[in-house]
């Protein structure tokens, strides 16, 4: 049983016919499978290029593989108990089978407090997890039991090697074990440009393959803009291109979007909705999102899948960019501001967080708003005092692993907040010891490409665009791609504060610069002020001492206490206490 696709499936079907394999249809399943008969199934997943997740019952061999795609752009969950094993790409499969426990874990609860998901390889459930990118589950079949055979011991994190006696996820794909065998290139940047252009090209033609009606996301960004770029440049008729606008200017990037489209001659679909129209998608988020997922951008990117659903089958995204080549702001800001303050004393670090914090987010940005027009343009900035902040959790930091850890966690203390919390995982741990990284801002890409990358951006794209019966492509995201991104010199990236280089470069020979160049927005929307106005009575509910004790899992007191702060103006927790209303729409609509 498979869900997704194999690109190069073409390039594997010559490879069969060579070997006088007689096929029947034109699927790639059909050349999937008959290449894994005849080559075997690590050869086949070496070969294949796609994003997909699969079952594979060997009834000579008496043994079920479970397989995932390198980045992790579909889900595959697995229940496991002695003999027992189930195993879907949905949770709500495993919620109808008997077999299934529904029971919350705790530590995994914390993590999703933490960072807004629930980290691979767990779930929200106990004994229930995601099968790691890039592995294979090989399960043994035991006829006596009619179930799987016993292991002695289980490990939910991918080995490179499988044993008899522990049942674990191998490894047959690891960014780790590209970068370590990788050459950076000697290539000159140009030539590098080239390079890139010509890999893309052949990506993306091959993504444009479908027998149904196929489009892609443009929101007017680098990524998406150099998608579609390459698209119309391969398509004989313009390409059917979305995206979605806000009516309120400070949210609105559906402009920018406008005017790529019409310099590409795409044939472009934007809709513009209310603030109101968007919120009448977070009743609908539970059904969506099957465990507990707090990225607030899920709400446009719904809507968008909704808006090209009407007009495509399948329609081509930009992501992977900011993981692969540079993107995020902390890539190189954070580097930078450790450079400069990491050595400094304690005093001296307490008293900068301290003097920040003295003021809230918004009165930082209402102080910067009264001097920014006597700076000049380079120091035109948005979102000025979470910038800020974000420097003071730099401040707090005792190393730079724990600087990112800090920037990326929404809920830092969380034994506060989930009192249960054992605290013996975090995504640092993917920073495996034989993995030789030495540039800090690699350090940083390598992490969000294992976790935030898979579990957030990816999860966030295909679960809303499944939810409307839209399969997402991701160009960027091939292993052509990744590979050779990890195998370029990192001022081919970033260079002084700015990111993706090579891929800017790559898309002003499509598009001009001045269509481009504009401080990174992001999909936003103002859950903040959401639930301080339209929304406080939802909120209100949903954090009031019975409702967080209902679970018995959460501390009423800090979340109660970031909640008052947030209504007075005090802090902008929004992003902490988005984390929280969704765990409790959820466990209301789950439990």
């Amino acid at each position: 049983t498979f869900n997704g696709e194999i690109y190069n499936f073409r390039k594997m079907r010559k490879e069969l016919e060579g070997q006088s394999v007689s096929l029947k249809g034109n699927s790639d399943t059909e050349v999937f499978l008959n290449y894994i008969e005849c080559f075997g199934l690590d050869k086949a997943l070496e070969k294949a290029c796609g994003m997909f997740a699969f079952a594979l019952l060997d009834t000579k061999e008496q043994k079920l593989y479970l397989g995932r795609d390198r980045a992790g752009e579909k889900p595959l969950y697995y229940f496991i108990n002695g003999h027992q094993l189930v195993f879907s790409s949905e949770m709500k499969s495993l919620k109808a089978s008997s077999l299934w426990s529904d029971r919350i874990d705790s530590d995994h609860l914390a993590l999703f407090m933490r960072h807004n998901y629930v980290p691979t390889p767990f779930s929200i459930y106990e004994k229930t997890f995601k099968l790691p990118t890039g592995s294979i589950l090989e399960v043994s079949l035991d006829p006596s039991s009619r179930g799987i055979s016993l292991y002695p011991d289980f490990s939910p994190f991918p080995k490179k090697e499988s044993s008899k006696n522990q049942l674990a996820p191998r490894s047959y794909w690891s960014l780790a074990e590209v970068i370590n065998k990788r050459e950076i290139s000697k290539n000159s940047f140009e030539e590098n440009v080239d390079q890139l252009e010509k890999i893309l090209e052949e990506v993306v033609s091959e993504q444009m393959i479908s027998d149904v009606t196929l489009g892609a996301f443009l929101s007017g960004g680098i990524d998406s803009s150099l998608v579609v770029a390459l698209m119309q440049k391969i398509a004989s008729s313009p390409v059917k291109t979305f995206s979605l606008g806000f009516t309120e200017d400070q949210f609105n990037e559906a402009h920018h979007a406008k005017a790529v489209a019409d310099h590409l001659g795409t044939d472009h679909t934007q809709l513009y909705v209310t603030l109101d129209e968007a919120r009448q998608v977070i009743p609908d988020l539970p059904t969506l999102y099957d465990e507990p997922f707090a990225d607030s951008s899920q709400i446009p990117t719904y809507l968008v899948a909704r808006l090209a659903r009407k007009d495509v089958t399948v329609s081509l995204s930009g992501d992977g960019g900011d993981e692969l080549f540079g993107g995020y702001n902390r890539y190189f800001l954070a580097q930078k501001i450790w450079n400069q303050v990491g050595g400094l004393p304690r005093w001296a670090k307490n008293i900068g967080s301290t003097s920040i914090e003295s003021l809230s987010p918004q009165s930082w940005d209402r102080t910067y708003g009264v001097a920014r027009s006597v700076l000049p343009k380079k120091l035109h900035f948005k979102l000025v005092g979470d910038k800020l902040y974000k420097v003071s959790e730099v401040l707090k930091a005792e190393s730079s692993l724990e600087m990112y850890h800090n920037l990326t966690s929404h809920w830092k203390n969380t034994k506060e907040l989930v009192p249960s919390d054992k605290g013996q995982w975090s995504i640092l741990k993917w920073l495996d010891d034989e993995t030789s990284l030495k540039d800090f801002r690699e350090v940083m890409m390598f992490l969000d490409f294992s976790a935030y990358l898979p579990d957030d951006i990816l999860a966030k794209v295909d679960r809303a665009a499944m939810a409307v019966s839209l399969e997402t492509r991701i160009p960027l995201l091939d292993k052509r791609v990744i590979e050779f991104a990890w195998g370029l010199p990192m001022d081919h990236k970033i260079q002084g504060s700015q990111g993706k280089r090579i891929l800017r470069e790559l898309l002003y020979r499509h598009v001009p610069k001045s269509l481009i160049e504009r401080p990174k927005m992001g999909f936003s929307i103002p859950i903040g002020d959401w639930i301080k106005g339209p929304m406080r009575e939802w909120a209100d509910d949903l954090l009031s001492e019975g409702q967080l004790n209902k679970s018995g899992f959460l501390n009423a007191e800090p979340i109660q206490q970031r909640w008052k702060d947030h209504l007075n103006g005090d802090k902008n927790w929004q992003a902490s206490l988005w984390n929280v209303l969704v765990f409790q729409q959820w466990y209301e609509a789950t439990q």
